[in-house]
């Protein structure tokens, strides 16, 4: 993976990463959380993702192959 791929995914799952937990914080969320024990599922997906990203783009820097 090149250098500025991993770049890209480690700042698009930080951008991803702090939209979920602002979406957790959200009224909507909190209501799904009083109602149903879980945040909404976009909340969940946001945050997911997030984490996908960081570590797929945090392998991808500093475990990279030399060519």
């Amino acid at each position: 993976m090149s250098k500025i791929l991993s770049i890209a995914l480690l700042v698009a799952g930080v951008v991803l990463l702090v939209y979920g937990l602002n979406a957790s914080d959200s009224f909507s969320s909190s209501v799904s959380r009083a109602v149903n024990g879980a945040p909404t599922d976009k909340t969940i997906w946001l945050i997911g993702l997030g984490v996908i990203g960081l570590i797929s783009g945090g392998f991808g820097l500093f475990f990279r192959r030399e060519q």
